[in-house]
């Protein structure tokens, strides 16, 4: 059984439009999956119904087996086993994650106590340890302030310690870096890049951007109006993509990046 399979996922308003249809696919320990297309695609969606974590209004049908655990229907007990310690999101909007009235370290302080039972000095030294390991300076400092009191890469940084706090096997990125800037994305794609690698983990990378994609992870999904088009290997895909969609997206891509070196 893979680490996560998704079959036939379904997702659809209370009125009954359709956000997704008939998506399926399969993430194994340490792969890592693009999953790809312009706005309003259901790429956001999709991770959302992984996780559980739709939002009211909104129902999926299908199958989604995360660690053995099916997530399509189930209760929130049943959720709160595999979010954090099978599988944890970052997501575009780092505030999305952090409470604004409470203290940095006192939220990475939660799930380190929870899940690896620490208490008093070890676990300020785990919550320090963690906010070190994503490259924050003055982790004392960061450990003090309510989010904030931070800058915006600083945030997305403490976002994806309180990700990896539970040392999950899987990390959905969900657009981490669209709202930061260029030099910034650069170094949390680095850091995510570095991290991954270091901990063993699979990857869903949820983008528009297909040099991040093709930067980040191996295999690729894209998707058209919640419906997949193409599926395969990054270097298939995107070196001779076969939809019609899939072609139009890398040929603007490659637009872009002219455009880029001319000026």
């Amino acid at each position: 059984m893979s680490l996560l399979e998704v079959s036939a996922l379904g997702v659809s308003t209370r009125a009954g439009a359709a956000l997704v249809r008939d998506v399926s696919f399969a993430i194994d320990t340490e792969q890592r999956l693009g999953l790809i297309g312009e706005s309003g695609s259901g790429k956001s969606i999709t991770s959302l119904a992984i996780m559980g974590l739709l939002p009211a209004g909104t129902a999926a049908t299908g199958s989604v087996l995360l660690g053995g655990t099916q997530v399509v229907g189930a209760r929130e007990p049943a959720l709160v086993r595999v979010r954090g310690r099978v599988a944890s999101v970052v997501f575009q909007e780092p505030l999305t994650a952090l409470d604004p009235l409470m203290r940095l370290g006192k939220q990475l302080a939660e799930p380190l106590a929870r899940h690896q039972r620490l208490r008093g000095r070890g676990l300020r030294r785990a919550v320090l340890d963690a906010l070190t390991e994503v490259c924050l300076p003055e982790p004392e400092r960061i450990a003090r302030s309510y989010p904030h009191e931070i800058s915006g890469g600083e945030r997305q940084r403490v976002a994806i310690a309180l990700a990896l706090a539970c040392r999950p096997q899987l990390l959905i990125a969900d657009e981490p870096t669209t709202a930061l800037d260029v030099t910034v994305q650069d170094e949390v794609l680095g850091l995510l890049d570095r991290l991954v690698a270091e901990r063993s983990m699979a990857m869903l990378f949820v983008t528009h951007n297909l040099a991040v994609v093709s930067r980040m992870t191996d295999r690729v999904l894209v998707l058209r109006a919640g419906e997949v088009v193409e599926y395969g290997t990054v270097r298939g895909v995107l070196g001779a993509p076969k939809h019609p969609y899939t072609r139009s997206l890398v040929a603007s891509a490659r637009e872009f990046d002219a455009a880029l070196e001319v000026s």
